[in-house]
């Protein structure tokens, strides 16, 4: 009698935890319907405001077709003045998100970081508003063809104490020069 009772006692008690599980999972659904909108809204938003950093001039189409063989770009976007290439390579920590302009001759107009989880102070540095910041991300204004830290016998001095966040960094630009350079520059 006593193995009955234990068993509808575990019954019951898996139940109420499926209900629970439903009732969240429903819940989580529902703030996801309604967050999604905002969410997208946002990241359009910033993905834009990338864009006219890095490529002024207005007038901005997506490019559909392009050739990466190095799978860091993920979007492509033709403006007056050249491209502007997200691009995703990854640091020390995780993916840095980078929105990178290349003129339609193959020159680097500038980078800015969209979204990085770098270490504060270290490779965090890349992507903020500080004299260091402005000083590494300068650095490749004008480069061509490739980059590289000069560890690793290019020009752009690396940000101290993170190498690796610097060559991500590098990795992404070369990616985004290589892209355009594909395509052929003015289309």
């Amino acid at each position: 009698m006593k193995q009955e009772t234990m068993s509808r006692y575990i019954l019951r008690i898996v139940l109420v935890l499926l209900c629970i599980a439903v009732v969240v999972a429903g819940l989580l659904a529902f703030v996801n319907r309604i967050t999604e909108p905002v969410i997208a809204a946002a990241t359009e938003a910033r993905t834009m405001a990338a864009i006219r950093e890095v490529l002024p001039g207005g007038y901005y189409i997506v490019i559909t077709q392009y050739t990466d063989d190095t799978g860091l770009v993920s979007a492509v976007y033709k403006g007056r003045n050249g491209y502007a290439l997200e691009v995703t390579p990854v640091g020390f920590d995780n993916t840095i998100t980078m929105m990178v302009g290349v003129s339609r001759d193959g020159e680097v107009l500038g980078f800015t970081v969209v979204s990085h989880t770098e270490t504060s102070g270290l490779g965090a540095v890349a992507a903020s508003g500080n004299s260091a910041g402005e000083a590494f991300r300068e650095q490749f204004v004008g480069a061509v063809g490739s980059v590289a830290v000069s560890k690793d016998g290019g020009e752009i001095d690396a940000i101290t104490n993170a190498t690796v966040t610097s060559r991500a960094v590098c990795e992404g630009i070369n990616a985004a020069l290589s892209c355009v350079a594909g395509m052929g520059g003015a289309e």
